[in-house]
């Protein structure tokens, strides 16, 4: 499939796990892109049912009913399923190889896993490896809490900076998915705030791997702890290094890695996280006190942390523009 045939037409796009958050954002993406079309939305759970019914802000904007099987004769079919899940559907589903899959699950984001069959899968971070993505076949979307980590480094790694990393990022109710737990109630969630996965979060395999690839050196230690916040969308982290470059050397660097970036910014004002929620962006922003420099970056996780940047990928498969369908405006107040 020639992606400069591809980028005169419409895209034809299917979604499965469509009722999900990520499913969600998705649907609501393609319907507004420019040059995409959503085909089908799968959801085994709600199968039969208007799309608006589970999405209920998308009434009047589509007809579409969420379908049980699944349409194979689609450009791109984005996979957003439940870890585990992914590597399953692909096993249990033979599709043709030229269709071009984006999965939203860690299930390929690793190297060792990054095969299934014939298809090999590409980590999906365009601020490192745009290029790389415009041929892929394949993309593995980076998780939420590992590409607002990673992209408050890459431009450390890049120039060899990267020692041992200290990170701490919350996030908000959606990164949990819609499954029922204790701490997914409002009563829970409101006006409290608590670490989980201490040490052990699943994102930080994918982090180190990415960042010893940019700095081709081995993989930095990354000791993070993750919070659950007291709201329902968005990531903030905060990562601290030991670095000797002064403040303006380091301000340099970042505006000069990300000069080109459709979506991250780096910004020498403080960065709160109403500024890039429901929007594609991240913004980074540095803080520096003798040999410590904090890194922090915020972003929506359920946008650039997931569906914003599968479609940020799929514009690059197809050779559109990269921020095509993504010009999202933030609901700063």
């Amino acid at each position: 499939m020639n992606s400069k045939m591809q980028s005169s037409k419409t895209i034809r796009a299917g979604v499965v796990g469509a009722a999900g958050y990520a499913g969600g954002e998705l649907i609501r993406l393609l319907l507004r892109h420019p040059q995409a079309e959503l085909v089908f939305a799968q959801s085994r759970s709600s199968a039969g049912k208007p799309i608006c019914s589970i999405h209920q802000d998308l009434l009047g904007d589509t007809e579409l009913q969420f379908c049980e099987a699944i349409n194979a004769d689609v450009d791109v079919l984005f996979l957003c399923l439940g870890h585990g899940a992914a590597r399953l559907f692909l096993a249990e589903h033979p599709l043709p190889e030229e269709l071009k899959i984006i999965d939203l699950s860690q299930d390929f984001r690793l190297h060792e896993q990054a095969v299934i069959g014939s298809r090999r899968f590409v980590y999906g971070l365009p601020e490192w490896n745009r290029d790389t993505l415009k041929l892929a076949g394949n993309i593995a979307n980076p998780g939420c809490f590992a590409t607002a980590i990673q992209l408050g480094l890459l431009p450390l790694a890049a120039q060899g900076l990267l020692g041992t990393v200290h990170t701490t990022g919350i996030t908000g109710s959606t990164g949990a998915g819609q499954s029922f737990s204790a701490s997914a109630h409002f009563s829970w969630r409101a006006g409290n705030i608590q670490a989980y996965k201490t040490l052990k979060h699943q994102h930080v395999a994918e982090v180190q791997q990415t960042l010893s690839s940019v700095s081709g050196q081995q993989e930095p230690e990354v000791h993070f702890v993750p919070w659950r916040g007291d709201f329902t969308r968005g990531i903030f982290v905060s990562s601290v290094v030991d670095c000797a470059w002064q403040e303006e050397e380091i301000f340099g660097l970042y505006q000069d890695y990300y000069r080109d970036a459709c979506f991250t910014h780096f910004s020498k004002e403080p960065v709160d996280m109403k500024r890039v929620l429901n929007t594609n962006k991240c913004i980074i922003s540095l803080e520096k006190s003798g040999n410590q420099l904090a890194v922090h970056s915020a972003l929506d996780n359920l946008l650039k942390g997931a569906s914003g940047q599968a479609l940020q990928n799929m514009n690059l498969l197809f050779d559109l523009p990269e921020d095509a369908g993504l010009r999202l405006k933030a609901s700063a107040f």
